[in-house]
């Protein structure tokens, strides 16, 4: 990080292709002007950026970025950090032919810069071969980089990136998307740009990430990582990120303090004050591009449609669908603010409460999410596709620790003494009311979704339900919680009236054994891959209709990448 502009901040990446165009788009740290993409076989054809300045980016204490390599050194407190975005619309390109192009920014010294020269084409027509790579669960996580070196190596050119939520840690914090002094910042490792460095047995080998996003799209849902907290400036940026409150609760003091906080009762200072004493998705959805897509191409629909955190597109024979289905996250560990009490420190202080493992967005039905996906699973686009995916964070089925409690509104539980004292604050999560296995599933499963993606536990493992429906949790980069299996129990609290499940999967389907190469332990093949050294990714080649997944060993630099687990797409049964 630097006042002046030595370069780009990030290599171009593309967004939302169509029939006959797609997005290139890059960040610098400088206003500039004359941002464009030159494009075609002589680079002759040229295309202007639009502009913006990100609204909240920042650097705090933690930070490690630019001169400050240890807490505190160059930050004390949370600062803002000046980066702008520049995306342009290419328009009149031709289905299956890819173009090279190239992006340059003149600098506010007047100094142009240009990119290396890249490749893109716009969406594929059905029956075009794809070769999609499917992840989540980034995170700056230690084997990130090696896992998409590998994943280039292995693979070659890809058509798309399908990503299943937190791509980062703290949404705000600039140097983790673009640079990071450890080297595993979200951009660089999907640039192929990174230096993160691993030591393994005595051997450092240092990894690079794979060039992927420079020439393929990438498609995200929101995970619990892509949503900032309250916007505090006595709090760090780690503090904010853990800190939401419910929109309710956010509406409710400033109810007490209105007159105070907005005496004009200005309803644009009354909405920023909520959003930054609840929490938001502006910095992803700033970062990325979502579709601003309609129910069938229907304007007259009276639902939400376009410039939500769902979505759904067309991508070949593809029908893609992200939900915005994820909650806080919050520490079992039962002596803190947790998922499933307060703090006793914290008891008689209500604004300290952290309120469980509350949910973003609504997917119960009724809500305005639940509405717009049973509109989408009706449309012509969705039921004419050869293949139908579901993409969203939380997870449906798994043996990760995140799986548990249930997927539902916590249940607030005050113990108070006969004189009134509150003795504990706990948060209960009724099972029979878990809105992904009892709403949503079931919509897919009558859809004939062919495959869920999700992440969140930090592990590889799959299932499939009676129908055939696929589950594929692919998310093993390193910081794994590990798999609960056996006498490996997840921790819960004891005297709930609700009893949770503390080994298997919770929601009943038996994880499925990997098909080619597992892992074996006791002589036992196991049905998952939980390891801070061995990572995974997973592959889905439309030609074959197949989804492979491949682990590399990173104890082991010059091993090959085994193949280990490899099923089809779409074998619904009838």
């Amino acid at each position: 990080m630097s006042n002046s502009a030595v370069g780009l901040l990030t290599d171009p990446f593309l967004q939302l292709p169509t029939a006959d165009s797609v997005r290139v788009a890059w960040f610098t740290e400088f206003a500039g002007k004359e941002h464009q993409v030159n494009y075609g076989q002589d680079l002759q054809q040229q295309v202007v950026a639009q502009s913006f300045k990100l609204s909240r980016m920042q650097e705090d204490q933690l930070s490690q970025v630019g001169e400050q390599k240890e807490s505190g050194q160059v930050y004390q407190k949370p600062t803002p950090r000046d980066i702008w975005r520049h995306e342009a619309i290419v328009p009149n390109l031709t289905a299956g032919e890819r173009l090279p192009y190239k992006v340059s920014s003149l600098d506010d010294q007047g100094k142009t810069i240009t990119s290396r020269e890249f490749t893109f084409t716009p969406a594929p027509l059905p029956g075009q071969p794809l070769k999609i790579l499917l992840t989540s669960d980034h995170q700056l996580m230690p084997m990130t980089a090696a896992n998409l070196q590998k994943v280039e190596e292995t693979i070659g050119r890809l058509d798309a990136v399908f990503f299943a939520g937190d791509l980062q840690n703290v949404p705000d914090r600039a140097s983790e998307w673009f640079d990071d002094l450890r080297g595993g910042a979200f951009f660089p490792c999907l640039q192929g740009r990174a230096s993160y460095q691993i030591e393994k047995n005595g051997i450092k080998t240092t990894y690079r990430g794979g060039e992927i996003i420079q020439h393929t799209p990438l498609f995200a849902a929101i995970g619990n990582h892509e949503v900032m907290g309250q916007a505090l400036p006595n709090l760090n940026l780690n503090e904010q990120f853990n800190d939401p409150r419910p929109q309710a609760a956010a509406a409710q003091l400033y109810a007490t303090y209105a007159a105070t906080i907005n005496p004009q009762n200005d309803p644009q200072l009354r909405q920023r004050w909520l959003k930054n004493h609840s929490f938001n998705t502006d910095t992803v959805r700033e970062i990325l591009s979502f579709p601003e897509n309609t129910v069938s191409n229907n304007p007259s629909s009276n639902l939400r449609t376009g410039g939500e955190n769902y979505y759904a597109v067309s991508f070949g024979d593809i029908r893609l669908i992200s939900l915005y289905v994820t909650n806080l996250w919050r520490t079992p560990d039962p002596q803190q603010r947790g998922r499933f009490q307060e703090k006793a420190a914290d008891l008689e202080h209500p604004q300290d409460w952290g309120y469980g493992q509350m949910i973003f967005e609504s997917i119960e039905p009724g809500s305005p999410q639940y509405q717009w996906l049973v509109q989408e699973l009706n449309s012509p686009e969705f039921q004419l596709a050869k293949y139908k995916m579901v993409m969203f964070h939380h997870p449906p089925h798994s043996l990760g620790g995140n799986i548990v409690p249930p997927y539902t509104n916590p249940v607030q539980v005050i113990d108070r003494t006969p004189q009134g004292a509150i003795t504990a604050v706990r948060y209960e999560y009724p099972q029979s009311q878990d809105y992904i296995i009892r709403d949503l599933l079931p919509l897919l499963e009558k859809a004939g979704v062919h495959l869920v993606l999700y992440g969140h536990t930090h592990i590889w493992n799959r299932f499939q339900s009676a129908t055939g429906m696929n589950f594929l949790e692919s998310s093993n980069v390193g910081n794994s919680y590990g798999a609960y299996t056996g006498e490996k129990t997840r921790p819960i609290p004891e005297k709930y009236s609700e009893k949770y499940v503390v080994t298997g999967n919770p929601n009943g389907l038996a994880p499925i054994v990997p098909t080619l190469a597992p892992i074996v332990e006791n002589d036992q093949p196991l049905p998952y891959l939980s390891s801070n050294d061995i990572t995974a990714f997973s592959i889905w080649d439309t030609a074959t209709g197949l989804v492979s997944s491949y682990r590399f060993d990173t104890r082991e630099p010059n091993a090959q990448v085994i193949k280990f687990d490899e099923f089809p797409f779409n074998d619904r049964k009838s």
